[in-house]
């Protein structure tokens, strides 16, 4: 220690370099410290998309996972680039104390070059008239560097007039004028592309039309809350049709997937609870060339006369939970024909995994709580269901045929295998055991849950039906609740047209205002063409025209 000591300066100014050095150092290292993190974030966000991407959701947390990382990236991403700055001034300040301090440099992921169809504003930095080194002035071009920066024009608000000029015949003094342009509302004042993007912040963004509201009056476009409500209203009678079209699409598939979630609804002096129903067809995953679909409706209640009215004309396979109000759906002599009830996997899995989720386990043992117990044969089935899973990852897409020939080879010894595994452990279990519980919940829907072994267009989960419901079960937090019944119609409306876009691939709010800009005088016999699948093959054929 006193060797060190007598190694430092003695003079003022040399401690000053020596201390400012010193931070320098420390800065860079901090800098690199943090840079190592966020690579390490980047990568294992990488890993678990890929995996996503090669083998689905492996478990009921994936998705929940895949937030969780990319949030931890954003802040370290954040805390890089602050250390990063913070180390370049401490060199610069170790530097203009003539100490050398090494300087560091962020490593970070190549960046992919900005999408070809946006336009480019060239801004020219004049070129030097002298040479820097002679002072000669005669100058060769040899190139140019062009460096690309990403920039956004704020939202701009503008009246378009329509102007409509009258002529007067100087014969027989009649007044000729051009008939008035066609409005999406009657005697409407907002044009297509305003509508579509209020209709899409508040059932796509979940944006209530009370702040929308506010912010176009900090932008200094006063509109008042009753006439957005009275535009939404007038669009959502409008778009009535074409939610008809898509209702007769979805409900003609070979098989639906099914489910409800809760939607709260404004009552008199407190909130009740309404539900949202939801039926997608979508053919991906047997191959199927119709394009996907998902209707939407609202009810006030969960009562089982709902679906039973939403699926009257229906017959096919439904695959959904084991709600009791779907059960006069499955009766034999049911008209116009029968049901068949497939079962959901991932509902059967579901109670398994949380009795043997390890990892939960492992997450409250850190932080000091009480671990819950697991159970070995939750453990068992969960291994067991998940092997069914990794036979259908390979087979997804496939034809019919094709699905159904490898379950027979592959899937039916596995199935066959655990219900006899499940039967003989039940035999040893309570009647209130959770276990037990989750064992009955499949053994007494054992022919609806093994239906897709005999019928390759049934899947082994009701993700579809899941997935159109995410949005609402997102935005419950943001509106709170629907102002009324009539509100909650109007919503499912909306969610069907805008989920259905989704499922296409195609920007919602683009298609909303190029569907209101047409439907006035679109004919009725052709209304199929604005359908989202039909939409977009006329958009790919006009930008491929062009």
């Amino acid at each position: 220690m006193g060797d060190e000591r007598e190694k430092l300066p003695e003079n003022v100014e040399a401690l000053q370099a020596a201390l400012l050095a010193a931070r320098a150092e420390l800065a860079v290292v901090r800098a690199r410290q943090s840079d190592d993190q966020a690579l390490i974030a980047h990568l294992k966000l990488q890993i678990e998309k890929l995996n996503r991407d090669r083998y689905g959701p492996r478990s009921e947390r994936t998705a929940r996972l895949l937030d969780q990382l990319e949030l931890t990236l954003e802040e370290l991403e954040t805390s890089a680039t602050e250390d990063e700055l913070a180390a370049e001034l401490a060199v610069l300040k170790a530097a203009s104390a003539t100490t050398t301090v090494a300087s560091f440099s962020r490593k970070r992921p190549s960046r992919k070059p900005f999408p070809d169809h946006l336009p480019r504003e060239r801004v020219v930095v004049p070129g030097p008239v002298a040479c820097a080194c002679c002072g000669g002035t005669r100058l060769s071009k040899l190139g140019e560097d062009i460096t690309e920066t990403l920039e956004v024009i704020p939202k701009s608000w503008k009246v378009i007039q329509h102007v409509r000029e009258k002529f007067s015949c100087r014969d027989c003094e009649k007044i000729s004028q051009a008939p008035a342009p066609f409005h999406v509302l009657a005697r409407g004042w907002a044009g297509p592309s305003l509508l579509a993007m209020v209709l899409f912040e508040k059932f796509g963004q979940h944006q209530p039309l009370n702040r929308q509201a506010e912010r176009y009056a900090r932008e200094g476009v006063p509109v008042s809350l009753s006439t957005l409500a009275d535009q939404v209203g007038g669009c959502t009678l409008a778009l009535m049709p074409l939610f008809k079209r898509l209702e007769a699409h979805v409900l003609t598939a070979e098989r639906l997937h099914g489910d409800d979630t809760t939607v709260p609804v404004l009552a008199k002096g407190k909130t009740a609870t309404g539900r949202i129903w939801v039926y997608v067809r979508d053919d991906k995953p047997f191959g199927g060339q119709a394009p996907p679909g998902a209707v939407f409706y609202y009810s006030r209640d969960r009562a089982g006369e709902h679906p039973q009215a939403h699926l009257a004309s229906y017959s096919g396979i439904f695959q959904a939970d084991a709600y009791g109000g779907y059960g006069r759906l499955y009766e034999a002599g049911r008209n116009p024909g029968p049901i068949l009830e497939a079962g959901c996997w991932v509902h059967a899995r579901r109670p398994f995994f949380v009795l043997a989720d390890l990892a939960e386990n492992a997450r409250r043992k850190a932080q000091g709580k009480k671990p819950a117990v697991i159970s070995p044969l939750a453990l068992e089935a969960v291994r067991r269901i998940d092997a069914l899973f990794e036979i259908e990852r390979g087979i997804n897409g496939e034809t019919p045929e094709r699905r159904r020939s490898v379950r027979q080879e592959l899937s039916a010894p596995l199935v066959a295998d655990l219900e006899r595994w499940m039967r003989e452990q039940r035999a040893k279990l309570s009647r209130g055991n959770d276990v037990a519980k989750a064992m009955d919940y499949m053994l007494k829907r054992w022919s609806a849950f093994t239906r897709f072994l005999d019928d390759g267009r049934v899947c082994l989960s009701n993700n579809a039906a899941e997935r159109a419901l995410r949005g609402i079960a997102l935005g419950r937090k943001s509106w709170l609740f629907c102002g009324s019944d009539r509100g909650g119609e109007r919503a499912a409306l909306m969610y069907s047209l805008i989920v259905t876009a989704k499922m296409n691939d195609i920007d919602p709010q683009a298609w909303l205002a190029d569907v209101l800009t047409r439907i006035a005088e679109h004919p009725v016999q052709r209304l199929d063409e604005l359908l989202p699948w039909n939409w977009r093959k006329t958009s790919d054929r006009k930008r491929g025209a062009a």
